[in-house]
């Protein structure tokens, strides 16, 4: 469920959160705490409301988060209303989100509750929601990389708090210049930074009003409708034309030689980017994993445009793309091979050579790659999945099993990872000749997803074949 706006709740719940944002303006937060978190139970994707909690809650607490005593009592997990609200988690994350919000209603820092609201609100595609506990639990440990990532990437997704990720990213970058994760969580955040929801930021600083809340909300509406029409406008050229101009008086700005070459690539000018990318490659800043794959990537864009500008009617049309297929499979191969010598302890290298080594059939070179590959974080459930496909491929189906089953472990949302996870298991199933285990894992996706893949005929013609 996507996250609600005031005009999208109804008429009652409305005039109860006013009623709780008038409490919490005259500063009596237990009962605004009560109200705003009987609205949340009706409407947990009401997001003004949550946000608003979590100011009172805060405010209630006095704001303050420091002193070891604190931070150790707001780091305990052993509360049995957490354990309640983890076993909640994965029947009804909506109850999961209420039990985790009376104990931050005592504890406002509690990393624990936190945590299984970010849970909970990913499982309900509740992207603001998620961003908001996010951002606690990164204050509590800026230095946790892959919750700064998990940070960052959720607010690329969601708009929320696009700065403060921003400041926590940039910290943690300075420790860590040349990380691929977090470059690529750089890269999309400022893909994808929006304004800031409006309104908050007083609250928190106790300037505003909780009534702003809505005011403010309408007006960050029209100018992100009004951002939106603006975007839509080409402005390749013109900023590469603004950006060879000044080019010639600043031959040092990496930065901006970056800009163009990135600029040249999206109007598929791929020679001017790739030279552009070797110059920066020359200086002392060149050891650059990001740039490497920038390079890579280009390169590849250029391969793709190449058959694209095939003649679609020509005599020796399949040969002609086979050709440059051929070509740009090889260079990815060559080029990834280097990378990952050049950058040994670079996981996210690994896992991309692991898959093209998939591609091209080299399955021991692959497993070798993805029990690397696993070891990464944000590579592990899909390093497994591709491990367990290369365990199948050589007649390792008992291996392939386990794999697979300790990944569908790990999962705890029912996306579109696990169920790929779930489907190839069930594959191995059938390979194995175990067809009640394998339509038992069919099944799992037919009952939440009749259109997947082929599991609606696997699981109709089981059916047909039982009378």
């Amino acid at each position: 469920m996507p996250e609600k706006k005031a005009n999208e709740i109804s008429r009652d719940l409305r005039a109860l959160f006013t009623k709780a944002a008038d409490s919490a303006q005259r500063e009596n937060y237990d009962y605004a705490i009560a109200l705003f978190c009987q609205v949340l139970q009706r409407e947990p994707a009401f997001f003004e409301a949550r946000k608003a909690l979590r100011i009172a809650q805060a405010k209630k607490g006095g704001g303050a988060s420091s002193g070891f005593f604190k931070k150790m009592m707001s780091n305990a997990g052993s509360s049995p209303q957490i354990a309640k609200a983890k076993m909640a988690l994965h029947k009804n994350p909506g109850e999961a989100m209420a039990i985790a919000e009376e104990v931050l209603n005592g504890d406002p820092n509690n990393s624990f509750a936190h945590r299984v609201i970010v849970d909970a609100a990913q499982a309900l595609d509740l992207k603001q929601t998620a961003a908001l506990s996010l951002e606690s639990l990164v204050h509590n440990s800026p230095k946790d990389k892959a919750l700064v990532v998990e940070f960052a990437n959720t607010v690329a997704e969601s708009g929320t708090s696009a700065n403060v990720a921003e400041k926590y990213l940039d910290d943690l970058i300075r420790s860590l210049p040349y990380d691929p994760d977090l470059i690529q969580a750089q890269k999309n955040l400022s893909a994808h930074k929006t304004m800031d929801e409006g309104g908050y930021g007083a609250l928190e600083d106790g300037k505003g009003s909780f009534r702003d809340v809505l005011r403010n909300k309408e007006e960050a509406v029209t100018l992100e409708q009004e951002k939106r029409v603006q975007q839509t406008e080409d402005t390749a050229e013109r900023l590469i034309g603004e950006y060879e101009s000044r080019l010639p008086n600043e031959p040092g700005n990496l930065k901006l030689m970056r800009s163009l070459a990135e600029l040249y690539t999206q109007k598929n000018r791929f020679l001017p980017a790739l030279e552009l990318y070797q110059r920066i490659k020359g200086s002392d800043m060149g050891s650059d994993a990001t740039l490497d794959r920038a390079i890579a990537d280009t390169t590849v864009r250029k391969f793709d445009f190449q058959i694209a500008q095939i003649n679609p009617f020509a005599p020796d049309l399949a040969e002609q793309t086979a050709a440059i297929q051929a070509e740009k499979t090889a260079y990815q191969l060559a080029d990834c091979q280097q990378r990952a010598e050049r950058y040994p302890t670079d996981l996210a290298i690994r896992y991309e050579l692991g898959q093209l080594y998939f591609t091209a059939g080299k399955i021991g070179e692959a497993i070798a790659e993805f029990q690397k590959a696993q070891q990464n974080p944000h590579k592990r459930i899909a390093a497994m999945s591709l491990l367990a496909q290369c365990f199948a491929k050589r007649g390792m189906n008992d291996s392939a099993v386990r794999t697979l089953q300790n990944a569908i472990k790990e999962s705890p949302k029912f996306d579109e990872e696990k169920k790929d996870l779930i489907y190839h298991l069930g594959c191995v199933f059938e390979k194995m000749g175990k067809k009640a285990e394998a339509i038992e894992q069919f099944l799992i996706i037919y009952e939440t997803d009749v259109s997947y893949r082929d599991v609606g005929a696997k699981v109709d013609a089981h059916y047909a074949s039982q009378g």
